[in-house]
């Protein structure tokens, strides 16, 4: 298995009690997938990712990527955010070059690196330009050409299309399709749009709330991806299955969090 996620649980002390995020979670990534994890606000998706990426370290379980338990933060793993996380003062050039930097790659490696990922998403002309003249398209293709250049074995992305607009977004789902079917690149997305995850996605991981825990595993089959097939009954059928199913587990935990104590 390429990555694996078994028996997670992260379970965080507060000042009002103990609170579970996420309960037993067990997921896997098979090399070259583009893999979702879908749930309303509650169901554990950011703390999920974080155990991914090493930023945290669960309370129970492990995460495995080729066979070797992550421990903490690494460079086989790219991470792409909602907000772009550019630095303002810093050229395109530049803000794609920073993680190649901070590895100690020699300046002419990362250069060339980086106008290679940069020329990948489309944005070779604007190398020297800074984030403020950019749409926020533009901003996420930057941020995403500066985790690919570090060459992970897996990109992580946190809602990454949350703040754009729905044409903006839309564009940038076909983008970021086309992208991963040229690079082969694994992917895992979380994301609370249900759209987005179907359009993108080979399986998705539905997740319940209060704690998060899987739900259900659903294979997307669906062939030539264009923007119309939204519209096909296949595509409606996956998304009406897969929005049931989150406003069903929805609405247990909110009985659940409203039910009286004792």
């Amino acid at each position: 298995m390429f990555l694996e996620v078994k028996h997670l649980t992260k379970t965080f002390v507060t000042p009002k009690g103990t609170f579970t995020a996420i309960e037993d979670i067990n997921l896997t990534l098979e090399q070259g997938e583009f893999v979702s994890a879908v749930g309303a606000s509650g169901s554990g998706k950011s703390t999920l990712l974080r155990q991914i990426a090493g930023l945290d370290l669960p309370t129970q379980g492990e995460v495995r990527l080729e066979g070797k338990t992550i421990t903490g933060p690494g460079p086989d793993r790219g991470m792409v955010f909602q907000h772009y996380t550019l630095f303002p003062w810093k050229t395109v050039q530049k803000n794609t070059e920073f993680g190649l930097k901070l590895q100690g790659v020699p300046r002419k490696e990362r250069q060339e690196k980086a106008s290679y990922y940069l020329n990948m998403v489309g944005l070779s002309a604007f190398g020297r330009s800074l984030p403020r003249e950019l749409s926020g398209g533009m901003k996420q293709r930057v941020a995403i050409a500066r985790a690919l250049a570090s060459e992970p074995k897996v990109l992580l992305m946190d809602e990454p299309f949350g703040a754009l607009d729905i044409h903006t977004k839309e564009s940038m789902h076909e983008f970021m399709l086309d992208l991963w079917q040229r690079t082969g690149i694994t992917v895992f997305l979380i994301t609370h749009d249900v759209e987005e995850a179907v359009f993108l996605s080979s399986r998705i991981y539905a997740l319940g709330s209060r704690p998060g825990t899987v739900r259900k595993v659903m294979t997307i089959d669906l062939c030539d991806r264009v923007h119309h097939i939204k519209r096909q009954p296949r595509f409606q059928d996956y998304r009406d299955e897969l929005m049931d199913l989150l406003r069903q587990h929805g609405q247990e935990a909110l009985s659940l969090s409203s039910a009286p104590l004792g």
